[in-house]
């Protein structure tokens, strides 16, 4: 097990993961999306894996760094560009599709909406990509990291100390799942990860989880298939999985699933 302490901010709540050179801060915003910021430390210098999106986070988040004496020498925009006034001077970094995904595509609509959601509250400003990178190996901060492009971004693999972030998973909640290809992509993207022994699994919208964490996504995935072979309407669907699962939050992302699987 990896070293974790926690720490209670006024706003959030940090999370602290030892992995000796290398240290993971896990941010947990308690925004009105449940949105996490992940910060990869090593000597002091660092690099940022998502902005934070909300004033009050923004202010939180930057007076943490200075506190600690971290050297933030890149952030990683990969599915969350909003939130452009956090750290301006910071160098960003993206790739062909999370470019596309943040400026034109699906991430640029969920901003939109986001700021006529919550108005001010939201820095709906987009961090454009200062450089595009190639899917490869990339070294930020003195910190090897693997780019996994993917239709709409790119996940980020840090294999020195078995850590994965990927945009969602959420073990005990509900997933946008777009029909049984994606379930089945899914399933194989988390297994990969399970036969690699990652430690932590990063993801926007939870705190870090473990590879017991990822067999019950699985599990939880092939039940979703399973049952929408039963079924023959999207409400069918949707009453027979949140019977199955009925502590299970994000039952808007269970709507959009059943859209996905019996579309009209």
């Amino acid at each position: 097990m990896v070293n974790c302490k926690e720490i209670q901010m006024e706003v959030g709540k940090m999370r602290i993961y030892d992995f000796g050179e290398t240290r993971l801060h896990a941010y947990q915003t308690n925004d009105l999306i449940d949105d996490e910021v992940f910060i990869l430390e090593k000597d002091n210098r660092a690099v940022i894996i998502e902005p934070p999106c909300f004033r009050n986070n923004i202010e939180e988040l930057t007076k943490y760094i200075d506190s600690n004496g971290l050297n933030v020498e890149g952030k990683m925009i990969s599915y969350h560009a909003a939130g452009s006034s956090f750290l301006p001077d910071v160098k960003n970094y993206g790739t062909e599709t999370s470019v596309k995904y943040n400026s034109s595509g699906n991430g640029r609509i969920l901003i939109e909406n986001f700021t006529s959601m919550f108005g001010d509250a939201f820095d709906s400003g987009i961090t454009a990509a200062d450089e595009v990178m190639i899917p490869g190996k990339v070294k930020i901060a003195g910190i090897e990291m693997n780019v996994i492009p993917t239709p709409d971004a790119y996940n980020i693999e840090i294999e020195s100390i078995k850590v994965v972030y990927i945009h969602m998973m959420g073990h005990d909640c509900h997933s946008i799942v777009a029909g049984k290809d994606h379930a089945d992509a899914l399933i194989k993207e988390l297994q990969n990860y399970i036969n690699r022994n990652f430690s932590l699994i990063l993801t926007s919208h939870y705190p870090p989880e473990n590879l017991k964490d990822a067999n019950e996504k699985i599990a939880y995935l092939q039940n979703v298939k399973k049952t929408a072979s039963e079924c023959r309407s999207a409400e069918q669907f949707k009453e027979a999985v949140k019977k199955r699962y009925p502590q299970y939050s994000g039952d808007n992302y269970l709507n959009m699933t059943g859209g996905f699987f019996f579309p009209e």
